[in-house]
C-alpha cells in the first residue's frame, strides 16, 4: 500500500489530515523539524513520525531526507503539505520530488504563483476576476493614487505570506493615514519584503467565502464544497475560527472556471469577498494546501486528503459537491474565544449575537471524542502557557 507522507503536524491542519486518512485505512506519516509541540503526530491514526531537517534553514538537506525514505518503500508514498512553506517547497523541487513521491501539481511554479499576490492578482485579471484595487509600492505618483484610488483606511499586503507571517505574526498591516502606511512600509523594507497597497472591499468578517475543491489530473473540478465565515483571528484580517459550510453556487461558477482555466490541479481554496455594496465576489487569496476547515469539510461529506490519496494511487473517487446547507460550523475554539474579545471590544458583535451562535453544531479544529490524545495534549500546553502569563 502507498503510504502517505503529511508535511508538518505541529498544527490542526496537519492533524486533521492525519485523522482523514487514517479513518480510512491509510499508513499516515507525520514529518516536523521538530518532535516537541507536534501534537498532530499524537492522533491514534498516527502511524509512523519523522524528524527532517528543517524546511527553510535545510531546505536541500530536507528534500534528500524525503527523497532517502521514499527510496526505502516498494510504493511511492502520497505526499501532502499542511503549510504554505512546504508547498513553496515542493514546488521549487516539483521535478526532483515527483520521482520519489505521488503529488498532483506537475506544473512547476504555478503553486508559487497562486501563493504570491501579485503575480496571483495579475493571472486572476487576465481571467476576467474581480481583484481588489492594488497599487505597487514603486509606482509613480504612489501616494497621490493611495489618495485617489484606495483611500484610507487601507491594507499593507505581503506578495509571500508565509514569509510576512513568520516576520510580523499577523498577515497584513491596516493602515489608516499617510503616517501609518509610510511606518508599515519601512517595516516591511527593514525586513527585506514585497508588498502591496490594497483596497479594502467593504463588508463585516461574515462576507469572507470560500471555495474548496479538488481537481484531477485532467484539471477538472471533481469535488466541491463552499462555506462562510463569521469570526476570525486577527479580528478582520486573520484565520478562520468560527466557519460555517454555506451552499453559494455563484462561486462554484465563478472559481471552478478560474482554477480550470489555469490547469490548476489537486486541492486549492480560493478565499472570496462580498462586496457589501455591490454584492459582487472580490478574489482574495489562493490556498494551496490543506485548509484550515479540513475538518468542516470532512464533516459535510468531503475528505480532501482522502480524496487526494484515491486519485494519485489510481482508484479515484466518484465526484461530489455539497448543494445544501448542513448547518455545521468549523470552530477553533481558543483563537475564537481570543477573536470574540476583539469583536466585542470594537463593536462589530455583540454578546448576544456571539452567544446564540455557539449553539450550532460543530467541526472542532482538535478535539475528537474517537481520538482525544492530541486535543489533551494541545489544552495542557496551552494552559501552561497561559499559567506562565500570569
Amino acid at each position: 500500500m502507498n503510504k502517505a507522507v503529511i508535511l508538518g503536524c505541529n498544527y490542526y491542519i496537519g492533524l486533521s489530515t492525519i485523522r482523514c486518512l487514517g479513518v480510512n485505512g491509510i499508513h499516515t506519516v507525520a514529518v516536523d523539524y521538530a518532535g516537541a509541540d507536534t501534537y498532530g503526530a499524537e492522533s491514534k491514526y498516527c502511524s509512523e513520525q519523522l524528524i527532517a531537517p528543517h524546511y527553510k534553514k535545510e531546505t536541500k538537506a530536507f528534500v534528500q531526507f524525503l527523497k532517502e525514505y521514499a527510496s526505502k518503500e516498494n510504493e511511492k508514498p502520497v505526499l501532502i503539505p499542511c503549510h504554505d512553506s512546504y508547498v513553496e517547497v515542493i514546488d521549487e523541487y516539483l521535478d526532483e520530488l515527483k520521482e520519489s513521491y505521488l503529488i498532483p501539481q506537475t506544473k512547476k511554479g504555478l503553486y508559487s504563483q497562486v501563493m504570491n499576490k501579485e503575480a496571483l492578482h495579475a493571472l486572476a485579471m487576465e481571467k476576467g476576476m474581480l481583484v481588489p484595487e492594488t497599487v505597487r509600492v514603486n509606482e509613480e505618483n504612489f501616494f497621490e493614487k493611495i489618495d485617489t484610488i484606495i483611500k484610507y483606511p487601507c491594507i499593507v499586503k505581503p506578495t509571500d505570506s508565509p514569509t510576512f507571517v513568520a516576520t510580523f505574526r499577523r498577515k497584513i498591516f491596516k493602515v489608516h493615514n499617510k503616517e501609518e502606511l509610510e511606518e508599515a512600509l519601512a517595516k516591511a523594507e527593514k525586513a527585506g519584503l514585497e508588498v502591496i497597497v490594497q483596497r479594502i472591499i467593504p463588508g463585516f468578517d461574515d462576507h469572507m467565502y470560500t471555495f474548496d475543491a479538488y481537481l484531477n489530473q485532467d484539471s477538472k473540478v471533481t469535488h466541491w464544497v463552499t462555506c462562510q465565515k463569521h469570526r476570525q483571528y486577527p479580528i478582520n484580517f486573520g484565520a478562520s475560527v468560527y466557519t460555517e459550510q454555506k451552499y453559494v453556487p455563484e462561486l462554484y461558477e465563478i472559481g471552478a472556471k478560474f482554477l480550470e482555466e489555469i490547469g490548476f490541479k489537486g486541492f486549492a481554496e480560493i478565499e472570496f469577498k462580498k462586496d457589501a455594496d455591490t454584492g459582487k465576489y472580490y478574489l482574495i487569496e489562493i490556498n494551496a494546501r490543506i485548509t484550515n476547515l479540513n475538518n468542516l469539510l470532512y464533516k459535510v461529506g468531503v475528505n480532501f486528503p482522502y480524496i487526494t490519496y484515491r486519485e494519485l494511487t489510481g482508484s479515484p473517487l466518484p465526484p461530489k459537491a455539497v448543494k445544501e446547507d448542513k448547518n455545521r460550523v468549523f470552530w477553533y475554539a481558543y483563537e475564537d474565544m481570543l477573536a470574540i474579545k476583539g469583536y466585542i471590544r470594537t463593536g462589530q458583535l455583540t454578546k448576544g449575537e456571539v452567544f446564540k451562535s455557539l449553539f450550532k453544531k460543530k467541526a472542532y479544529a482538535i478535539w475528537d471524542w474517537q481520538d482525544p490524545k492530541p486535543g489533551m495534549i494541545f489544552f495542557r500546553k496551552t494552559a501552561g502557557k497561559m499559567l506562565k502569563r500570569k
